[in-house]
């Protein structure tokens, strides 16, 4: 995992898309990246002119999300010798963000997200099966073991990234690692899945053992499958709870009949 941490940065310090409240789509970055463990507790950013630049925002609107993590909790300024921005990771926090971000976006959003993750996971499963060697299968065993004992919410997210992240990385492709990277940032912006559904980290955990065993299996018709399940289920779940939020009991049931 350490050798992609590279990309992941990379991923993080990419410039932001032109449009409105920029200053929002910085602290949904940030926020991404700590609930990821992109960004670790305790690490300084990198100095306000070098992320505004990375970034490609105004100093000014680099300072005003700054202001907003501060005021959140997910950094902290020091000054003086050895000071600067620093991140800090809160579960409390990042669970508020996440709701926020969920409550922004509409079905459709959702849907589009979960197609295009659906897409680029799915590619990634049926690539490993013919080309990820026994060590890079071990290792993804070893990430949904880590997965399925993980005791935090943050803790079950960040591994449950990592092995997405290793599966495109076994496929050995770096676009398409690249790509997995950048919708985890996104997918990191919304609730993780177990803190509000008991019994759907059993779920991933199997689904995500059933793809690794079809990996070794060199069967790349079912580990795209599987994976392309699991995705859904992921999608269907993110609705059903915008869904509720919103008091459509009826509007669940609608979607379900239509998935």
């Amino acid at each position: 995992m350490q050798l992609l941490s590279g990309d992941a940065r990379r991923a993080v310090f990419a410039p932001l898309d032109d449009g409105a409240l920029r200053s929002e789509a910085v602290v949904r970055r940030v926020g991404s990246a700590v609930a990821l463990g992109l960004l670790a507790d305790g690490e300084q950013l990198p100095t306000e002119a070098d992320l505004a630049t990375m970034l490609n925002v105004s100093t000014v609107t680099l300072r005003e999300a700054l202001a907003e993590l501060r005021k959140l909790g997910l950094v902290e300024t020091r000054r003086g010798r050895g000071g600067g921005s620093f991140v800090r990771s809160r579960d409390d926090v990042l669970a508020e963000l996440a709701d926020a971000r969920l409550a922004e976006l509409g079905t459709t959003d959702l849907r589009e997200l979960g197609d295009v993750h659906s897409a680029v996971a799915a590619a990634a499963a049926r690539l490993a099966a013919s080309r990820a060697s026994r060590t890079e299968i071990a290792r993804l065993r070893d990430i949904v073991d880590r997965l399925a004992s993980a005791g935090s919410v943050t803790g079950q997210r960040r591994t449950d990234g990592r092995y997405y992240i290793e599966l495109a990385a076994c496929a050995q492709s770096v676009r398409l690692t690249m790509q997995e990277m950048d919708l985890h940032l996104e997918l990191g912006q919304l609730p993780w899945p177990p803190a509000h559904a008991p019994g759907l980290l059993d779920v991933m955990v199997a689904g995500h053992r059933a793809v690794i065993d079809a990996i070794e299996d060199r069967d790349a018709a079912r580990a795209r499958a599987l994976t392309e399940a699991h995705v859904e289920t992921r999608t269907v779940w993110a609705i059903e709870l915008r869904l509720q939020r919103l008091g459509g009991v009826g509007a669940v049931a609608d979607h379900r009949e239509v998935s």
